[in-house]
Formats: C-alpha cells, structure tokens, sequence
C-alpha cells in the first residue's frame, strides 16, 4: 500500500471510531428522548421521533467535530475562520436528513414505531449512507489539504 493509501486508511479508520463514539451518545440520548430507555413510563418526545433524533445527533456533532478535528484529521488544516465549524455543523445538518428521511419512511410508510424498527432505519441503515457521505465532504471542504500542495511544500 502506498504511503496516501496508509494515510487514508488512517483516516478512515480515526473517523469511524470518532463517528462510534458519538453515535453511542447521540443513540442512547434519542432512544431516551423518544422511547424513555431507563424511564418508567413516559418519554420526553414520545411523539416526535424526528425532532428527537435531531436533538440527540446536535450533541453527537458536537463530539463528533471535536474528535474529528483533533484526532482523525489531526495532520490537516483548515482555511475557515472558525476552524471549520460552521463547515462541519453544515455538512452534518444536510447529511442529517439522510437518516432522518430512513426513519420517516419507516415510521410514515411503513407503519413501524418501535424502537427496534426506528433504531435500524435511523441508526444503521441511514447513519451509514450519511457517515460515508459525511466522510467525503468533511475531507474535502473543512480539513482539505491538498495533498499536491504537501508534495510542493517538500521540493
């Protein structure tokens, strides 16, 4: 393997287990939100699984971009002024809707409402479109070295 192809591995590999760990967080807090995991009976957004799941994934971005930016794409910078924030919020709200469409298709087309049916909609099948989705475009347009301008800065 050539030595873009190891650090590509790299980071792909660093991003997923930043994306793990707060996809644990942003399950557990949508689960809680809207079936009441650990409540006795009554979840806060019980009827509104899609403003639940927003809520849980805003915290998930947020551990999402501190991971991100210190750990799997430690060795890139960024051009933005805000250190890509505002690019990375962007990029997650718009990959968001990938998810959130999987869960509103099986909680509106489909008719299945418990946390079994919503959990693999939302949380495996569209979680994993949006992470490779995410992937690219966070690579691209928040930490995006350009790799020609590395060889440049060696000669």
């Amino acid at each position: 393997m050539t030595s873009r192809g190891r650090r590509l591995a790299g980071e792909i590999w660093r991003y997923l287990a930043v994306g793990l760990g707060a996809t644990v967080v942003a399950v557990f807090l949508f689960n809680w939100l809207v079936h009441g995991i650990g409540m006795a009976d009554s979840a806060p957004l019980n009827g509104h699984p899609i403003l639940g799941y927003v809520l849980a994934n805003l915290v998930g971005t947020a551990i999402s971009y501190r991971g991100t930016r210190w750990w799997a794409f430690r060795h890139r910078t960024t051009t933005h002024v805000d250190g890509g924030r505002t690019a990375f919020v962007a990029i997650s709200v718009v990959t968001m809707a990938i998810p959130m469409a999987c869960l509103s298709i099986s909680r509106n087309l489909l008719g299945l409402d418990d946390p079994f049916s919503d959990n693999i909609s939302a949380n495996v099948i569209g979680l994993a479109f949006a992470n490779a989705a995410r992937f690219v475009l966070t690579r691209q347009y928040v930490f995006g070295v350009h790799e020609e301008a590395e060889v440049l800065d060696r000669v």
